[in-house]
């Protein structure tokens, strides 16, 4: 890709700081998937372009490079969304992190693009933040190639380990998930709590493959909660 692009829809998922006035951003596009892109003088005080390169508003963008990392010449508001705040500011960088880890550069995926925009649509409108990620978590999966269908789970118990992943089990003790729960969150139906439980636990096990031990950045932020809860229960 050596000539200029025609604009294309995007979302910043991560920028930082390049040399003196630039930035280096990652992009999360419609057409190309993932892109990497140098923003020539960014950081420059009075820059347009400053205030327009934010996370979870939509953008069209225009870049050009031969190389992996592209040069960004243009970037407006497409789209501006409300901010997000508190918890769903959290969910959301959560999401952005695993799409910055996890994609591949230049493979497009409109599908989960549209998932994406799907998420950030739910984080404004929805309590229920954790339905929200747990069906961005799933379709991210399966774009990953790492989600198998649970539709035919109808065995009573089942647990996952990384060698043999999902399996059925005679004993309810060595169980992690009932075929229900399993069932459920195939269709993504989550009215019932336990099948919430087990959807989590289901997804970090997933991801945590996919990742590997290097953690996010981002499950740090839901951290100093549940600390000063446990000081303030000591």
């Amino acid at each position: 890709m050596n000539s200029r692009t025609e604009q294309v829809a995007a979302f910043v998922l991560h920028s930082r700081p390049y040399r003196e006035t630039s930035a280096l951003v990652d992009l999360f596009t419609l057409e190309y998937g993932k892109v990497s892109v140098v923003a020539r003088g960014v950081r420059r005080p009075g820059s347009k372009l400053r205030h327009t390169l934010q996370p979870f508003t939509v953008l069209a963008v225009r870049f050009s490079g031969q190389s992996e990392l592209k040069t960004l010449h243009q970037a407006e508001l497409a789209e501006l969304l409300p901010t997000l705040t508190g918890k769903a500011l959290m969910c959301g960088l959560y999401a952005n992190e695993l799409l910055e880890r996890l994609l591949q550069p230049l493979e497009a995926t409109p599908k989960l693009f549209l998932n994406y925009k799907v998420l950030l649509n739910d984080l404004l409108q929805s309590q229920d933040h954790e339905v929200s990620l747990r069906l961005f978590e799933q379709a991210l999966l399966k774009e990953l190639g790492s989600w198998s269908d649970l539709s035919g789970c109808h065995q009573p118990y089942y647990r996952y380990d990384v060698v043999q992943g999902i399996s059925a089990v005679d004993e309810v003790a060595s169980a992690h998930f009932t075929g229900d729960q399993l069932r459920s969150i195939e269709q993504g139906e989550y009215t019932d709590p336990s099948v919430k439980k087990a959807a989590k636990y289901l997804m970090r096990e997933l991801l945590k493959e996919q990742l590997g031990d290097k953690p996010l950045r981002s499950r740090e932020l839901f951290q100093p909660r549940s600390k000063e809860r446990k000081g303030e229960s000591e």
